[in-house]
């Protein structure tokens, strides 16, 4: 698709990266009962998108399909943190640290810096903390600065760890209790600006790349030569052949593909409204009583809101879309905020929650052995499985690592059905928005947008320069303006309100609040249809 295609895309747009209701409807006709494609990807996560994108820019053929809209499981409920790797090194996963250390410096500094930005977080020495713990915690982080150097991040882009004063530390997290309070250690991390953002940008490049991005068209069945699907709109269903079928559907894998074995793990995460626990210019760690080496993180977000998270328990039974969020999860953060925090927070302070499910490859051996470990202790190592009939699956891993697992998945399938392409070149690959820090920091647009979109977040203030009403916020103190709505539906492929609610608005709201942003969502929709 080329800038004519459509009058309302700005020539700040990527070129042949619009995703449009007018593109899939085409793209979906030339797709299904159309000639076989190299790669069938089924699944529009983090890692689907990251296929896409990895087999296109190899120049292979490519059709991605989702049940749902991009980013719809578990890569919308993430940290939207982008990890090092510490962790791993305690459980002596050396080569998951590392690999996890080179992606989060690829985001950081060659696909998405704009995306991707370093997060400071304070883990406060409190009595809960003994001084052996202390000592411990500090040599981590000094490994971790060991990874980062290993993985050839700049000093620039992560800071060296430091130990904190008392008087330091109360002054990056003011609501923590000072009875007792030791003192600090400060380290880096890669943050997400919002992990929807990072899948919309996945897409779009991988369509730029020539991938028919295909949402709401279910996979039906799964064979080495392609997929059943239905459209989802329609209801019509048909045949998509391919030369190579990869599973990246994540929790919902083992649906598609016999002797496949997913044991899903519950993040849960709490919002907190603006203001309750005070300025907070850095992130927090805070031990998990009576837990070595687990900690719930406070992680304060660009719109003012906070999120607390987060747990790791086993999830039994179906596997529901949208994952429900017990009080037993809530009952569990509020108690380990409690333990270090000198500002109450109440259940009633608790504005909205939400959780993912992590897809862990379950291990374990047949029902009888010994019982399986906590999720907690499950290796987040990915795993790249082929079917008896040629398909491949990809499972396990984290949002960090996504790159890294859809390199080997396409690697996989293009060894496995001889494709004629070349090795991955994604990891110097940047993503739409993309730029350097110092082309980002000369656009003409406030710095929220520049955050979000990156080279086109001019492109997307012009919509409201143009008409004032898009200016307005979707919600009170909600920093989402109409303009955004109007653009995810005009270039990113949203194709009604609930797409719009889920990318832009999703994360704790209260039913009015739900009942406001469908309206702002319907109005955004409404402008687009008429003025195409």
């Amino acid at each position: 698709m080329s800038f004519g295609d459509d009058p309302a895309v700005p020539a700040h747009t990527a070129p042949g990266t619009s995703l449009t209701a007018a593109r899939r409807a085409r793209e979906l006709a030339r797709t299904v009962g159309g000639p076989a494609v190299d790669v069938l990807v089924v699944g529009l996560g983090a890692t689907g998108a990251g296929a896409a994108l990895d087999a296109a820019a190899r120049g292979l053929s490519v059709a991605a399909v989702d049940a749902h809209d991009l980013a719809f499981g578990t890569s919308r409920w993430s940290s939207k943190l982008v990890h090092g790797g510490l962790r791993y090194l305690a459980s002596a996963q050396f080569d998951v640290a590392h690999e996890s250390a080179v992606e989060r410096g690829v985001l950081m500094e060659r696909t998405a810096p704009h995306l991707v930005a370093a997060q400071p977080f304070v883990l406060p020495l409190t009595p809960l903390v003994s001084r052996g713990q202390a000592a411990l915690a500090w040599a981590g982080l000094r490994a971790g600065d060991g990874l980062r150097l290993a993985a050839r991040t700049a000093r620039a882009t992560l800071p060296l760890p430091r130990r904190l004063s008392a008087v330091e530390t109360r002054h990056l997290a003011p609501a923590l209790r000072g009875t007792g309070l030791r003192g600090g250690l400060l380290s880096w991390d890669g943050r997400l600006t919002d992990d929807v953002r990072l899948v919309t940008a996945l897409a779009r490049t991988a369509a730029g790349h020539g991938a028919r991005v295909l949402t709401r068209v279910r996979a039906l069945a799964l064979t080495g030569s392609g997929a059943r699907v239905r459209d989802e709109l329609t209801g019509e269903e048909g045949e998509i052949r391919a030369r190579a079928v990869i599973n990246a559907s994540g929790v919902w894998a083992a649906g598609l593909v016999d002797g496949i074995r997913i044991r899903p793990s519950r993040g849960t995460h709490l919002v907190l409204r603006s203001g309750l626990l005070g300025p907070l210019p850095a992130g927090l760690h805070i031990p998990v009583p009576g837990e070595a080496n687990r900690f719930v993180l406070v992680l304060p977000q660009d719109d003012g809101r906070v999120y607390v998270g987060l747990t790791d328990e086993p999830v039994e039974g179906g596997v529901p879309d949208v994952p429900e969020v017990p009080e037993s999860d809530v009952g569990f953060l509020l108690d380990v905020l409690a333990s270090a925090l000198d500002v109450p927070v109440r259940r009633d302070d608790v504005a909205g929650a939400f959780a993912g499910l992590r897809p862990l490859l379950d291990t374990t051996a047949a029902a009888g052995s010994a019982p399986a470990p906590r999720t907690s202790d499950v290796s987040r190592r990915h795993a790249v499985l082929t079917s008896t009939d040629g398909v491949v699956t990809v499972v396990g891993g984290k949002l960090t690592t996504y790159r890294r697992m859809a390199e080997d998945a396409v690697d996989t399938a293009v060894a496995a059905h001889r494709l004629g392409a070349g090795p991955s070149p994604t990891a110097s690959l940047p993503l739409v928005g993309a730029a350097s820090p110092r082309t980002l920091a000369a656009l003409r647009a406030p710095l929220r947008l520049v955050r979000s979109y990156g080279t086109e977040a001019p492109a997307v203030h012009a919509l409201g320069a143009r008409d004032p009403r898009l200016r307005t916020p979707v919600l009170e103190g909600y920093p989402v303006t109409r303009a955004e709505l109007l653009w995810a539906v005009r270039q990113e492929g949203a194709l009604d309100e609930s797409d719009l609610l889920d990318r832009r608005t999703r994360i704790g709201l209260v039913p009015s609040d739900r009942t406001t942003a469908l309206e702002a969502a319907r109005e955004a929709l409404g402008r687009t249809l008429g003025s195409r």
